[in-house]
């Protein structure tokens, strides 16, 4: 594991810790705070004042409280996905706070999901992402252009559902002639609303979106099933690597079996890729029989 990561987790780990004890109703002492997490005051001072800006805490006599009114506003899966984007950097600052803002008003779930540990870099494009929050918000179709490898179309009339992170980018979710797809952001230009037509949104589409853990929208899946070393076992019992993941069985040697739901090849080769070899893919055959000839090509080819 990297050290970016291992630096991310504990960041993540510690604003966990801090904004569920302010949805307790508690108050922070960052004297207490900067002991107990053995980091500098300076570091504590910025993740109240500026990772946890979107809060708008309260400061009394030096303790951090959060306003009554949000008390309690917040699940253990919430508090975990806020301190994943507030603690992480490639957002631009004003944007990262509006963004959790948007989150926390709108309890998450609403115009915007966020997946993923990090973040592309957004900055000079601040005001697009903010007209496609106002034209989920608004329920009004949109058009743009659309770079491709094959060169840019123009893409008229689609249905702006959600703003999506998955693995660090972005991605608009939308309905196009009746399809859902998944337009990389940084690749939309020229972004035009059309105020004048508004739809309503489709609720088995959100509930999808809800339910979906990958960018591949509109297509057929199909299952996985991994066998995990008990050296990595960890890794996988902590979060979900592979999408759709459900831990299938406990081996007596620290294993793990492991399932998920893949609609295309290059969603789980990369994982098993990374985690070799401790994991190998048992279900589909193929695709274990492929990633090895895979090595092996490139094996020989170096």
């Amino acid at each position: 594991m990297s050290t970016k990561t291992t630096s991310a987790q504990t960041v993540a780990f510690r604003l966990t810790s801090m904004l569920r004890r302010l949805n307790e109703g508690k108050r922070l002492e960052p004297e207490a705070l900067a002991e107990e997490f053995s980091v500098s005051l300076r570091t504590i001072q910025r993740d109240l004042n500026e990772k946890l800006a979107f809060l708008e805490l309260e400061n009394n006599d030096g303790y951090f409280t959060v306003k009554p009114a949000r008390l309690g506003l917040l699940s253990m899966n919430d508090m975990e996905r806020f301190a994943e984007l507030a603690g992480l950097d490639g957002l631009h600052p004003r944007l990262s706070t509006e963004l959790l803002q948007d989150l926390l008003n709108t309890k998450l779930q609403n115009a915007l999901l966020v997946r993923g540990p990090n973040y592309e870099d957004l900055s000079g494009l601040e005001l697009q992402f903010s007209q496609l929050k106002e034209a989920i918000a608004k329920r009004c179709t949109v058009g743009f252009r659309y770079r491709k490898a094959d060169g840019a179309k123009n893409v008229n009339d689609v249905q702006p559902y959600q703003l999506v992170n998955h693995d660090g980018i972005w991605y608009l979710a939308a309905m196009d002639a009746g399809q859902l797809k998944a337009y990389t952001f940084t690749k939309i230009e020229g972004l035009l609303l059309n105020h004048d037509d508004h739809f309503e949104p489709d609720p088995s589409v959100i509930q999808k979106l809800e339910q979906e853990d990958s960018i591949w929208l509109n297509f057929v899946k199909t299952e996985v099933v991994l066998k995990i070393n008990k050296d990595v076992a960890s890794y996988f019992e902590r979060r979900k690597l592979i999408g759709g993941q459900k831990i299938v069985k406990a081996l007596e040697d620290g294993g793990l079996i492991v399932s998920g739901q893949i609609a295309h090849p290059n969603q789980i080769w990369p994982t098993v890729r990374a985690w070799l070899p401790h994991v190998r893919i048992i279900s589909p055959e193929h695709l274990q029989v492929e990633l090895e000839q895979q090595l092996r090509g490139y094996l020989d080819a170096h």
